[in-house]
């Protein structure tokens, strides 16, 4: 049976929607892992990696009752550490974001026994969460394909609790250990910087728009690094793919799953870098499949407010053939 892990922080989260909604859910690795249960059911084993706090362990581990193929031995509370987090979304894609309880970080130590995993999918939602040692321990260790998403690279909380947009500084550090590199297009802009900068507004640097040019640029930087796939989502116009093929660049724009109305934002990113794994879990090299699976999974989580937005493996395939919800 092939073995996909998903690591990364599940957050007690507080969540006022753009519709003025309030829902309170534990998120992050939560979603991934339900839509991948709910999509392949017992064909694949889905391992969520997480630190949580002692009084929230049995909760967490109640979430996922009912789902099958899920293997909650790796969600453990010995520091008694976990994320307590609150958004408030502006509109349907921005949101203020505080924190109030951190999560250890996920080590070697965490993986060993995981070595024989066919794909890791780390979602990290601040800094500090993924060790660098544990990517180097797993690429020197494991054959299994590395999924990282930058949105833990690109944020910092602060002493205040504030979680704050940042430059991904040390980037090409991490990039030799990740074989599928994927985020949005702020994201991006994080990533992909001057090596300095004039004495000026940052905060009008930071309104800049990334052009395709430049993310052409950020794509092949990071393929020479030794990234095999870049993956940029661009909102609802759907996913940019980097690869190369033949020592060529391939640059292609995978078209979204259209919705017709957002319930809920949250955990799309997740979902979508579930979807991602699950693609490259059938068929490694096949980007571009495993874009569509990312935006089919991103799309249906926009869809409610619970994990009953998630489909079978056959409902999720004909949702990416009509290419609509």
């Amino acid at each position: 049976m092939k073995k996909i892990a998903i690591l990364g922080p599940i957050p007690r989260d507080h969540i006022v929607t753009h519709n003025r909604e309030l829902i309170q859910k534990w998120g992050c690795v939560t979603h991934p892992t339900i839509a991948l249960s709910v999509l392949a059911g017992e064909k694949i084993e889905v391992i969520p990696v997480s630190h949580v706090r002692s009084v929230d362990k049995d909760n967490v581990c109640e979430v996922f009752k009912g789902y099958r193929g899920i293997n909650l031995k790796y969600i453990t509370s010995q520091n008694d550490q976990g994320d307590i987090i609150s958004l408030r979304f502006t509109d349907v894609n921005n949101r203020l974001e505080r924190q109030t309880g951190y999560m250890d970080p996920i080590v070697p130590q965490d993986v060993k026994k995981l070595i024989t995993c066919n794909v890791f999918v780390f979602i990290p939602i601040s800094d500090y969460q993924i060790s660098l040692e544990t990517l180097k321990y797993l690429k020197a260790k494991s054959k299994g394909t590395i999924i990282f998403d930058a949105h833990g690279s690109t944020t910092a909380c602060l002493i205040n609790g504030e979680r704050m947009r940042k430059f991904w500084l040390d980037r090409d550090v991490w990039l030799p250990y990740i074989d599928v590199l994927k985020m949005n297009l702020e994201e991006a802009h994080a990533s992909w910087f001057k090596k300095e900068y004039e004495s000026r507004d940052f905060t009008e640097a930071q309104n800049e728009e990334v052009d395709r040019d430049d993310l052409r640029k950020f794509a092949l930087h990071c393929l020479s690094k030794g990234v095999k796939c870049v993956y940029i989502t661009v909102d609802s116009r759907g996913c940019l793919v980097y690869f190369k093929k033949k020592g060529k660049l391939v640059e292609e724009l995978v078209p979204a799953v259209k919705v017709k109305q957002v319930v809920d934002t949250t955990g799309c990113g997740d979902s979508f870098a579930g979807g991602l794994g699950f693609g490259l879990l059938q068929k490694p090299k096949d980007y571009i499949g495993a874009a569509q699976y990312g935006n089919a999974l991103g799309a249906l989580r926009t869809q409610g407010k619970t994990f009953d937005v998630f489909r079978s493996l056959s409902e999720t395939q004909a949702i990416m053939k009509q290419g609509a919800v």
